[in-house]
Order: structure tokens, then sequence, then C-alpha cells
């Protein structure tokens, strides 16, 4: 195995709420209110749909807004890894990666572990647009049982939202993560800091017209067939966590370069970078602020 490579879960798509469109001769992200499956392969309208996206979307009757899915690995760590990041928007390189305690920075003297303060806190971070940065690997159908759809996200509520279902799907089900029939699911909320516009984060439940009794009895009967087949989980596990530690950054320069594309847009002149997809609706313009005002004073006053 090449040292210093990380070797991590075959992808053979990616699942997406947004894509990447040209404004004015700049590359932006742009929101979606649901899912988008895709290929590995770009042409110059953006990624090619994947076969799983057309015939998901017809079973939903509607827009796309859960997906079916199973885990590669019982541990969760392991199906989401999530750090503070920050990439070199010119080479797609990652620079700094972090969690909130150490961080492996890439400098002239090579990779160095250094404090990580979290990006509120470092000067070198807040400089480069350092955020968090999820990357959720899950298994979409049964042709390929070992291959991925890979799911990025920069979203503090994705984020959250994800880990904290992960592991407590882990907990109630025995360590059988792997084997839960479970879900991918659209949720939308609004904040103070979206101005009352939905904002969109991705959510873990139990497949529509389950219950969560259901599915862990499907996993206990699931577990033990792979058990009688000699499935070996736990080596797969093993295997996973060995690959994963074996490079100082998980991502290359190619995937880096797709992620800047989409999560680190360069900022244009004189003001700050557009919204992620999944993160926030964009900033709404002085003028729109005080129409919305207005607007609400109206109302009251009525």
């Amino acid at each position: 195995m090449l040292k210093g490579f990380a070797i991590t879960p075959p992808v053979i798509g990616r699942i997406s709420i947004g894509r990447v469109v040209e404004k004015n001769g700049r590359r932006l992200p742009e929101k979606d209110d649901q899912f988008t499956i895709t290929t590995q392969v770009q042409n110059r309208e953006g990624w090619m749909l994947h076969p799983l996206n057309e015939s998901l979307r017809r079973a939903s009757t509607g827009k796309l807004r859960a997906i079916p899915v199973r885990f590669l690995f019982n541990d969760p760590d392991l199906n989401l890894r999530a750090e503070y990041s920050l990439f070199d928007r010119e080479s797609g390189r990652p620079v700094c990666v972090g969690n909130g305690e150490m961080c492996r920075r890439a400098g002239d003297a090579g990779i160095e572990e250094l404090p990580c303060p979290s990006p509120d806190g470092c000067a070198f971070g807040r400089t480069g647009n350092c955020k968090p940065y999820g990357r959720l690997n899950v298994t979409i159908g049964d042709e390929d049982e070992l291959g991925s759809f890979i799911f990025r996200t920069t979203s503090y509520n994705s984020i959250r939202t994800l880990a904290a279902r992960l592991h407590y799907f882990s907990a109630v089900s025995g360590n059988l993560l792997a084997c839960l029939p479970l879900e991918l699911r659209l949720r939308g909320k609004s904040t103070t800091q979206s101005y009352r516009s939905a904002i969109y984060y991705v959510d873990i439940g139990v497949r529509s017209g389950s219950t969560l009794e259901a599915a862990i009895a499907e996993a206990r009967e699931l577990d033990a067939r792979r058990r009688t087949a000699g499935f070996d989980q736990a080596a797969l596990d093993t295997a996973a966590r060995a690959g994963f530690g074996n490079g100082a950054f998980e991502d290359s320069i190619e995937d880096g370069a797709a992620v800047v594309d989409e999560f680190y847009p360069a900022q244009p002149e004189g003001g700050s970078s557009t919204a992620v997809t999944d993160t926030m609706t964009e900033r709404p313009s002085l003028k729109d602020r005080l129409e919305q005002r207005a607007a609400l004073l109206g109302g009251a006053a009525a």
C-alpha cells in the first residue's frame, strides 16, 4: 500500500442538493430543494445524471426528497468524516484539516501538526475560508454492495444531524448500522440568518412505511445471513479505518478541485463569497432587506 495516500471507499456516483452554474463569467453554487444523483462524469452542462436519479424520481412521484440507502460500515465515524477544512482555490489541494483540537497543515516544510482552535478562533482559517466539511458514503441498491455514492457538504445542519443520527441508529441497533434499511431525507427550516427563506439539510430516518422496530429486526436477519455466508463486517471496518489513516488528507487534488468549485467559490471583488448550496441561502441585498422590513411593518400596522 502506498504510504501517504488515503484509501477511501470506492465511489460510483454523487449525491447533491444543488449544482454549480456560471453567472457573469463566474462559477457559483445554486441551491435546490431536492436530491440529484449523478455519475462522476461531467460535460458542459455539469455532472451527468446517474440512471438511479430517474428511477428513484419516478418512484417518488415528484421531487426526489428521500433516497433508500444502507451504510458500508458499522462504525458511524467511517461512514461520515467531518473536519474543519481549508483548500487552495487554485490547485484544489487540501491545505489544512483539523478537528477543533489538532490540525494537519501543508507548508513549505511539509505536513505539520498544529493546534486547531476551530475557524472562529484561527487567523489562518479566517483568511483562507476554513469551514466544516463532511463526506458521507452510502450504498444505493444492490448492484455494487461495496461501491458507494458520496454526499459532500459544508452545512452545519447536515453534518450535525447526520452525525447524531448515525450514532443513535448504531446504538439502538446493537452496532448493526451497516445492516439497517434507512433513507436519506431532505428537510427544510428557516432561521434568522436565512431571513425566513427555507434552507435545506440532510437527515437520516427509517424508510417510509416502516418502523424502527421493523428496521432493527430486518438488520438482525441480514446480519445473521451475512455471518452464515462468511461476510466479516468487523474486518471491513478495520480495513477502512486503516485506509483512511494511510494519508494526511482524505481528498485528492482531483476531488479537491470539484469541492472548491462547489463549496469554496472565489470571492467577488469587494464582497464575500456566495453562500454554499445546502448551508445557507444567499444573503439578501440591503434593498431586499429594507423591503422585507417595510412589508413586515406594514403587515403589523394593518
